[in-house]
This record gives structure tokens, C-alpha cells and sequence, in this order.
């Protein structure tokens, strides 16, 4: 039997998280700029903040090693320049949920490949990720309340 941390995973498996990882930590500091400059916002900063801050915990807790020598961003398929252009935002409040759903998705796939390591690292992604719906409702229902102004 391994002791714990020892297991060995794929590049591919790596990748997977390390993505996803990124991608959660990026959409929640969209989200955050948002809330601190252009709604001026203290309290939905903070719980941005705090969702950033408790997402890279949880990411020190795997027992991963190599996540960014796994990392392969010109031979990714999926990349920006691979995929074309993308579509373009209809603005602020598009761009806004575009990326809390982005989070939401990139902590799901954190969530179900976490399982491979251990219930409980898969829990605290599942404990993040409700969170941030819970975040998602505030920050679309103060959208509406800026934009009824």
C-alpha cells in the first residue's frame, strides 16, 4: 500500500486539475474586480476574497506534486488560439456570469476528479462550489438592483 501523497497520476490527470484550478481562481477574481471597482462593493469583495483564498487552501491540501510541470499551454488543444476567437461579451453583466459560471463548472470538475484522492478533498470542493451559487445569487441580484437604478 502507498502512504498517502505517493500515488502517481497521469500527466493528463494533472493537467485536468491544474486547469480547472486556474480557470476557478480566474473567474472569482473577475467577479471580485468587479464587485471592488465598478460596483464599489467592500462586503461582495470580501466573500470573493474569501472563496479565492479557501479555493487555493483546498488546492494545497491535494496530494499533488508536479500540477505546473505538467502544464503544457502551446500543445493544448483547447487553447484560445486553437479554438478561434470566442464569442464577445454583451457587456458587464454578461461577462459577470459568463465567469461565476465558469467557476462553478471548474469546481466540479475539481469535485469529481478530487474522488480519486479522497472523499473529504472532494467534499470541500462540493462545500466551495455551493458557495459560489449562493454567491452567483447575490452578485446577479445586485446587477439587477444597479441596473433598475
Amino acid at each position: 500500500m502507498n502512504p498517502p501523497g505517493s500515488r502517481r497520476f497521469s500527466k493528463g490527470f494533472l493537467r485536468v486539475v491544474d486547469a480547472n484550478l486556474n480557470r476557478a481562481r480566474e473567474g472569482l477574481r473577475v467577479c471580485e474586480e468587479v464587485a471592488r471597482f465598478v460596483w464599489l462593493d467592500v462586503s461582495l469583495t470580501r466573500r470573493c476574497q474569501r472563496l479565492r483564498y479557501a479555493l487555493t487552501r483546498s488546492a494545497e491540501a491535494l496530494p499533488l506534486r508536479g500540477l505546473l510541470s505538467c502544464r503544457d499551454s502551446i500543445r493544448d488543444v483547447g487553447s484560445p488560439g486553437r479554438r478561434g476567437p470566442g464569442r464577445a461579451h454583451r457587456g458587464l453583466p454578461d461577462l459577470l456570469l459568463a465567469n461565476v459560471r465558469r467557476v462553478e463548472e471548474s469546481l466540479r470538475v475539481l469535485e469529481e476528479f478530487s474522488r480519486c484522492l479522497s472523499v473529504s478533498k472532494a467534499r470541500a470542493f462540493g462545500e466551495l462550489r455551493f458557495k459560489v451559487y449562493d454567491l452567483e445569487q447575490n452578485l446577479l441580484s445586485k446587477r439587477t438592483s444597479l441596473r433598475d437604478r
